[in-house]
């Protein structure tokens, strides 16, 4: 297994990314190439400060950096030898079997569809975000890809979000809904409405609208919705986990007899940070693509790169856009179509 790493788009520094490398090379014996992109005096100085000198590293070099206040398109064509577009390109030609980017998400969405080229009967890829619920994980897709889609963007998302969670989260299944304000079909927009009608003729375990509320309740394994609503979604989440163990920490170490219930509970808490904690992931498939990508968090330290690492590696492994193949021509071949 073959995977492609783009060190140069984090918040922190090639050295944090490559410490990651690190533990996913240590994790995972199956990966038999790990390619680095990026400044080569940078990254091999990296790889002497976290000692690392597997074999199975590869270094492409490349001068320019695509950062976040660059536009994506205006920035991928002023920076044809930026880092993300060099790791795209080693998947492209084959050199390669699945990339991962903490870089411009944008920048990342349009070089990996310019490049790679979406499935067959998939118009658009879709990022897809696994989050902790009250008693499962669920799946956000889209978490920020597209900020205005279709009703058969929407529609596709749901199928590729359905084949991700079964064969990935081992979701026998699974539900699916499209996010609203509110259950009755009345509700929500234009786009939300008609992609209803189109997701309950898939053949998909589609349960209608869902809720905000509905999220964390444990009622849905996949929430459909547009780029736009869906990474307010994914950043207010994050937030608020942030928020409650701040709230939580201060108020548990306000007094003595609060500090000592604190230590008795200690264990629960630790329970719940693990349950919630975002660099469980560590990355994001961008579904769709003719190819295997993975968006891991701009800020994201060397534990959630690690994981982002293995999330690609799963992708190849479970053959993901392989079963996203089949499963739209399936649909596609029935009497209501995605083509339609």
């Amino acid at each position: 297994m073959r995977i492609v790493v783009d060190v140069m788009g984090g918040d922190h520094g090639c050295e944090v990314v490559v410490l990651g490398a690190k533990l996913a090379l240590e994790a995972n014996s199956k990966i038999t190439e790990l390619h680095l992109v990026g400044n080569e005096p940078d990254v091999c100085s990296a790889l002497k400060a976290v000692g690392l000198s597997d074999r199975r590293v590869l270094i492409t070099h490349a001068s320019q950096v695509l950062t976040m206040e660059d536009k994506p398109v205006e920035g991928l064509r002023r920076k044809k030898d930026c880092s993300l577009l060099r790791a795209v390109d080693l998947l492209k030609d084959g050199r390669a079997d699945a990339m991962v980017s903490l870089g411009n998400t944008g920048g990342l969405v349009a070089a990996s569809t310019i490049r790679l080229r979406t499935l067959p009967g998939v118009d658009r890829p879709a990022i897809a975000a696994v989050i902790p619920s009250e008693t499962h994980e669920f799946i956000l897709v889209d978490a920020g890809a597209n900020p205005d889609c279709k009703p058969i963007h929407l529609a596709q998302f749901a199928i590729m979000g359905s084949v991700y969670s079964q064969e990935i989260l081992k979701r026998d299944r699974p539900r699916v809904g499209v996010l609203s304000n509110g259950t009755e079909n009345t509700k929500g927009t234009e786009l939300t409405r008609e992609a209803s009608v189109l997701c309950s003729q898939l053949g998909l375990n589609f349960v209608g609208y869902v809720e905000g509320h509905d999220l964390y309740s444990g009622g849905v394994e996949v929430v459909v919705t547009d780029g736009f609503v869906g990474n307010i979604v994914l950043k207010t989440s994050e937030s608020l986990v942030k928020g409650i163990f701040g709230i939580l920490k201060k108020e548990l170490m306000a007094t003595p007899i609060r500090k000592i219930g604190a230590m008795l509970s200690k264990g629960a808490f630790r329970a719940i940070k693990r349950t919630m904690d975002p660099d469980a992931h560590g990355g994001a498939p961008l579904l769709g693509l003719n190819g295997n990508v993975i968006k891991a968090h701009g800020s994201a330290r060397e534990r959630a790169i690690m994981n982002a690492i293995r999330v690609a590696s799963e992708a190849v492994e479970h053959r993901i856009n392989d079963l996203i193949v089949k499963q739209i021509a399936a649909t596609q071949a029935s009497p209501a179509t995605l083509s339609q």
